[in-house]
């Protein structure tokens, strides 16, 4: 069933009507009556005080000394340049490691670590891997638990990829792919390190 077109209303115009004679009786006992929130000073107070004659040759001598000053120039730090993106691991990479046709030049366990530490210990592991020209390492972070009424993923599982994509491993990091199940599957990951050059 179709709705009937919807109608704009139409426009209303106000005119502005003068107030009658009530009114503004009305309104000037209520101004009578109405007492200010805060005191303000009188302006005959502010009148009162002497008022310094100043000439205009001392403005203008004033006024040539606030230019002639140098004003302090601000260096602005340079800006550091951003940290290089993440690429994928290619396929044919991920084959050879896979298949053991390409070397993994060292491997992490973060397994039974707390937050923090698999931080600290992931962050000093790859730039070791930097500085020594390494070029694929496993990390394991695990699976967390999978069987029983508390089955959820690992912390670090989930953790490792965000940190691996923060800009204080970037530096250090070409990219990152879930494992081989031979290497650990989805508890794993196929790190590519950026060498330090």
């Amino acid at each position: 069933m179709k709705r009937p077109p919807v109608l704009d209303p139409p426009h209303v115009t106000r005119r502005k009507r003068a107030l009658s004679r009530e009114e503004v009786e009305l309104w000037e006992t209520v101004a009578k009556q109405a007492k200010p929130l805060r005191k303000r000073p009188r302006a005959a107070k502010a009148a009162a005080e002497p008022v310094e004659e100043v000439s205009a040759a001392a403005i203008s001598t004033q006024a040539t000394a606030l230019l002639k000053k140098p004003s302090p120039i601000r260096k602005i730090p340079p800006a550091l340049p951003a940290p290089p993106p993440l690429a994928p691991l290619g396929r044919r990479e991920r084959s050879q490691l896979s298949r053991g046709r390409k070397d993994i030049d060292a491997r992490l366990d973060l397994h039974g670590m707390t937050q923090t530490r698999a931080h600290r210990v992931l962050l000093n592991f790859l730039h070791h891997a930097s500085e020594s020209g390494m070029t694929f390492v496993l990390v394991i972070t695990g699976k967390g638990r999978t069987v029983g009424p508390e089955s959820e993923r690992g912390v670090l599982r989930r953790q490792v990829p965000h940190w691996l994509g923060l800009p204080e491993f970037r530096s250090m990091v070409v990219g990152f792919e879930e494992a081989h199940i031979g290497h650990g599957g989805a508890g794993a990951l196929y790190v590519r390190v950026r060498r330090t050059r």
